[in-house]
């Protein structure tokens, strides 16, 4: 009985899953390979001719190559952001599990916050400004850093409640201060939650749509996301364009997913078991 009620069980996430996610993509790999006329329609019809080969030149070619320099834009933003992101979050989590008290505790609330509360636009426009930073690239890594490291702290820290502190007070006694502490002794045993801090940081910083849009505007800073503007108007659209951009922005994130998969649940259930 148990079995059939895991089949079935089984049966039910497949069907589910499918529905959400195979049937989208499905329809964006149809509509990106269709001509202009036929991908109007919006529909699952089998695509009467092929023009797969001229799609991607279209979409590759507009606007002066808008979409190489995007990925760049993407690649940069992303590997810098996410650097940021494991380094101060690591740091910061170590902190906070090593030091209770009433600061920590104020501390705990303002990653909670950081969770709970959503990002307000324009006063991080007005901070930019302040500072010199807005519409810059510098000031968009900055951005990206502060909305992801409250995830990345809880992460860390339940990862980091397993270690026990007498591996800090050996290390201490051996002459260690504490950033060689933390980045001889402590940093190393985190690798599988640092690994899942840099893939789900990487996919969230490369398919971030809005704050490239508000923090970074401009073809010359245009990320990925960005380009889907490129070819919707307000009286047209070219279907079959935007859906194979949305095909060649889809794919990096994608990939990482089916190849580290394993990875990402691993280091998030490790850290929920051990915190």
């Amino acid at each position: 009985m148990r079995t059939l009620r895991r089949l079935g069980a089984e049966t039910v996430a497949l069907v589910v899953a499918t529905v959400v996610f195979l049937i989208p993509f499905s329809f964006m790999l149809l509509t990106a390979i269709k001509g202009e006329s036929q991908a109007a329609d919006l529909d699952f019809a089998w695509p009467t001719e092929w023009p797969i080969v001229q799609n991607l030149t279209e979409v590759i070619e507009a606007r002066d190559y808008v979409l190489l320099r995007a990925y760049l834009n993407s690649t940069i933003l992303t590997i810098v952001s996410v650097a940021l992101i494991v380094v101060f979050a690591a740091m910061a989590a170590f902190v906070l599990q090593r030091r209770a008290g009433r600061i920590g505790a104020l501390a705990n609330f303002l990653v909670l916050s950081g969770l709970i509360i959503p990002p307000a636009i324009v006063p991080t426009i007005w901070l930019l400004q302040a500072i010199g930073l807005f519409k810059t690239m510098p000031g968009l890594i900055l951005v990206e850093v502060a909305f992801n490291l409250s995830f990345a702290v809880m992460l860390f820290r339940a990862f980091i409640a397993a270690i026990p502190r007498e591996l800090d007070e050996a290390a201490m006694i051996d002459g260690c201060s504490g950033l060689q502490l933390f980045f001889r002794v402590v940093f190393p045993l985190l690798r599988p939650v640092t690994i899942t801090v840099i893939l789900t940081g990487s996919v969230a910083v490369f398919n971030d749509f809005v704050n490239p849009l508000y923090f970074l505007p401009g073809d010359d800073n245009a990320t990925v996301q960005v380009t889907l503007y490129n070819f919707s108007s307000q009286y047209s659209t070219q279907w079959n364009l935007l859906f194979m951009d949305i095909v060649l922005i889809t794919v990096p994130p994608l990939l990482a997913f089916v190849f580290f998969n394993r990875k990402i649940v691993a280091g998030m259930t490790g850290g929920a078991i051990k915190g």
